[in-house]
């Protein structure tokens, strides 16, 4: 399958089937993250998998959805500050970073036939207790993984006309 098949076939899934993810599968998922590029190849990233029943109903307390929690496979992905790029205005990078790579892990399972949903919208506190992150690492991205339950209509995409820009903001258009 060509790239923007893969991309196109990529949506967030909150339905998962009672099913184990193989460890094969999930090691390809976060190879694919430690290959994602970084600035200045810093790579902050700090992966945690969550596989363990009781591990992921504590993290109920973090973002309390009954199907975040009933996926087989909960990745936890934290950026450690101390090696995160900063740019000469003191914009840190690690946050991008940390996308790149969850963007890549994403892209892998949908590949390997096995859903994900990003999460931001958790609690931050309460992740940083669940995970026991030092200090200098922060909790940025929750994703769920496991194999889809059967799907739903996908969400419509905005056109090329209504999010490019040609030359300058308001451009012409093509």
């Amino acid at each position: 399958m060509s790239f923007l098949e893969l991309a196109k076939r990529r949506c967030s899934v909150r339905s998962f089937l009672d099913r184990p993810v193989e460890e094969d599968t999930l090691l390809s998922i976060l190879e694919a993250g430690r290959w994602a590029p970084s600035a200045c190849n810093n790579q902050p990233w700090i992966f945690v998998v969550i596989r363990e029943k009781s591990a992921r109903e504590q993290l109920g307390a973090v973002y309390n959805r009954e199907w975040f929690i009933r996926a087989p496979v909960i990745l936890a992905v934290c950026c450690d500050r101390n090696s995160s790029w900063r740019r000469s205005d003191g914009k840190d990078y690690g946050d991008v970073d940390i996308a790149i790579a969850v963007d890549h892990m994403t892209l892998a399972a949908t590949e390997l036939g096995v859903g994900t949903c990003w999460i931001g919208a958790f609690n931050a506190v309460e992740a940083r207790k669940a995970l026991l992150l030092p200090e200098t690492i922060d909790p940025i991205i929750f994703t769920p993984i496991g194999y889809p339950a059967p799907d739903k209509p996908r969400k419509s995409r905005k056109s090329l006309d209504e999010t490019v820009h040609w030359e300058f903001f308001g451009g012409k258009k093509r």
